[in-house]
């Protein structure tokens, strides 16, 4: 699943390709994907132009003239810039017509992605934005604080609950696991304050880093052609050597997920 440096990444390219164009009709190709009533989401949106584009954690926000959408890329969520009269691939399923002869097609293999309108205004106060953690490069202290300290799940876990760090997935948390030099399955209520504040700030660091290299290619991700490198300097994540002590990397599960990490390294405190 793109996490947020991958969403960024979709974001900051799509404004090069989208802002200012108007939707002249929307080809509903899989109804599913519209979170909501199909013909609301078609005639409330065409004959309005985008006007920018937010991202908040994982989701993306189309901000049109009155209205916006979510999006939510899922598992192998895309969008692509076509001419109107290129032929259609068989996983495009929302085609956004412009009326200057383009389309913006949103492609999903799996169909898993989702989009659903929202007020203009205030789709930050409704869900599922409003069940949002914090991000990480935003992160207040004093809220991230009690969440992690009062809870016995694996650090790893709580990485992953976007009602804490908002935009952190299954790849980012073991990289910030291991540039902390700690066990995954540490649990939260054995950090202290200070190594609390240390995972805000190498999560911040990490995703930032990430951001800057365009996100992490893995599997499908693409940004309308625009692949992530982050993939290139991963320490831990679907590594077999250790970078740092050249020792056996290890794969286990925590909370079903595959989680990555260095025995020697990373140890573990009880």
């Amino acid at each position: 699943m793109p996490e947020l440096p991958e969403v960024e990444t979709v974001r900051r390219t799509l404004k090069n390709f989208v802002l200012h164009k108007t939707i002249d009709s929307i080809e509903v190709r899989y109804p599913r994907i519209i979170d909501g009533d199909v013909e609301t989401f078609v005639t409330t949106l065409i004959h309005q132009s985008i006007c920018d584009i937010d991202r908040y954690g994982k989701y993306l926000i189309f901000i049109l003239d009155h209205d916006a959408f979510i999006s939510h890329l899922r598992m192998e969520g895309k969008y692509n810039i076509k001419m109107k009269d290129e032929p259609y691939d068989k996983h495009d399923h929302i085609i956004f017509h412009m009326t200057d002869g383009t389309d913006l097609r949103y492609n999903d293999t799996r169909k898993f992605g989702r989009m659903q309108l929202v007020d203009k205004e205030h789709y930050r106060e409704y869900p599922p934005l409003n069940r949002l953690g914090q991000e990480p490069m935003d992160a207040s202290f004093d809220y991230i604080y009690p969440r992690i300290h009062q809870s016995h799940l694996p650090i790893k876990q709580l990485l992953l609950d976007q009602s804490i760090f908002t935009g952190i997935g299954n790849i980012y948390a073991n990289e910030i696991c291991f540039r902390m030099g700690m066990d995954p399955r540490t649990r939260g209520d054995r950090l202290s304050k200070k190594r609390i504040l240390e995972l805000i700030e190498v999560s911040s660091t990490i995703l930032k880093e990430a951001i800057a290299q365009g996100g992490t290619t893995i599997h499908s991700f693409d940004a309308n052609g625009i692949h992530g490198l982050f993939q290139v300097t991963l320490s831990v994540h679907a590594q077999t050597t250790c970078s740092k002590c050249k020792g056996p990397i290890k794969k286990i599960t925590i909370a079903g997920r595959g989680t990555y990490y260095c025995p020697h390294c990373q140890k573990r405190r009880y």
